[in-house]
């Protein structure tokens, strides 16, 4: 890492590794942050859509039809930044176990994106019982990092020696995280100003000091991205910002992904935290209207096959697989029959009923080992 490229005004300070490489040693949370009137009102704004996604989550009947779609869309967007090509109809039939995938490469990817699905679910679950720590964390690796790419690397072990970011080796590195001794120090702090230290700043603006603060200190050999953008999600539900896990920035960041690396770099090098703030709050912006609009497009498209189906003089267990296809859009009437507890025949005759109304269309077009999607659904996520 090129120590000429970096301000004096920095938030951190360069350790010697020797051969004249330096790593990059970030400064305990919170920094001075100036909130002109234009980032506050980028936060009142930000918050205010916040504050109408959270409401919409009270409102929904089953907010669990807009959850796990919602998590698997964040699933599919995180893996893309770290390079994944795995669809949104990938990881589902991954999940369901069923061979989707002409490019090997691809089984590989949705895979990966399927523990990443595991891995956020498991850390949401585990916010009942544990605050957000290094030990929920490393739970969370762990579960990302099995069975896939990297498993070898030590899955929910903190990194034992030195890695960067960009270029060949050390000297090239575009990036490069503090050594592996300190690791656990950094990471202590952090958690203690996560639990402990925060509300200087409102939740939103901690929310991106806290993912910086760990993209720098990079505490794993890989995946260390998306346990990033993970802890964004459980930083949400544990500040109390959101009662549900309906708001993710992946998408934003994918999107902007020159911007995203562009403007983390930029803390590191010349301790711009206010273009990264500002940068992260016009993301929660972006990404709750986004949310609010696909969500309401959701609950109409149910609100249609429903009354569709009631004219149709459908009974309650066809009513109930219409709402499972917005929890799980692409699914084998296996999955159907124990995630619903009804026989293989009731969902079998279901999903036979929707594939003629044309809610359903079959994806594989074998006769065993059948993949269903619910196009007009895919379609709005």
């Amino acid at each position: 890492m090129d120590k000429n490229r970096l301000s004096a005004s920095g938030p951190g300070d360069l350790h010697p590794l020797g051969g004249g490489v330096f790593a990059f040693v970030p400064h305990p949370l919170p920094p001075q942050l100036d909130l002109d009137h234009e980032l506050s009102a980028l936060l009142a704004d930000a918050a205010l859509a916040l504050g109408r996604l959270d409401g919409l989550g009270h409102r929904l009947p089953n907010p669990h039809l807009l959850i796990r779609p919602f998590a698997r869309i964040e699933a599919v967007g995180s893996s893309r930044i770290e390079g994944t090509q795995a669809s949104l109809v990938d990881l589902y039939a991954a999940e369901a176990e069923v061979p989707l995938f002409p490019p090997p490469e691809i089984k590989d990817d949705a895979l990966e994106t399927r523990n990443y699905v595991r891995a956020l679910e498991k850390s949401v679950a585990m916010l009942q019982e544990l605050p957000i720590s290094i030990r929920l964390l490393r739970r969370a690796h762990q579960t990302l990092m099995e069975g896939v790419r990297g498993r070898s690397r030590g899955p929910g072990e903190l990194r034992r020696g030195q890695n960067w970011i960009g270029g060949r080796d050390l000297p090239s590195a575009a990036y490069v995280p503090p050594p592996h001794h300190l690791v656990p120090g950094l990471l202590a702090d952090l958690e203690r100003y996560i639990n402990h230290e925060s509300g200087r700043y409102h939740p939103l603006i901690d929310l991106a000091l806290v993912h910086y603060q760990f993209e720098a200190i990079h505490p794993f050999w890989d995946g260390n991205g998306r346990i990033g953008r993970l802890l964004i999600t459980l930083m949400l539900l544990d500040k109390g910002l959101l009662s549900q896990p309906l708001l993710y920035l992946s998408a934003y960041f994918e999107d902007t992904r020159d911007e995203y690396y562009r403007l983390l770099q930029r803390v590191t090098r010349e301790g711009d935290w206010r273009s990264w703030v500002g940068y992260f709050l016009r993301g929660v912006l972006t990404q709750a209207n986004d949310a609010l609009e696909r969500s309401a497009r959701l609950v109409e498209l149910r609100e249609r096959y429903r009354a569709t189906l009631q004219d149709a003089h459908a009974n309650s267990t066809l009513l109930s697989v219409v709402d499972h296809l917005f929890s799980r859009p692409v699914f084998t009437v296996r999955q159907l029959e124990a995630e619903l507890g009804i026989s293989f025949a009731t969902a079998n005759k279901a999903v036979a009923r929707l594939t003629k109304a044309g809610i359903l269309v079959e994806l594989t077009g074998q006769r065993r080992n059948r993949l269903f999607a619910a196009n007009e659904v895919l379609d709005l996520l």
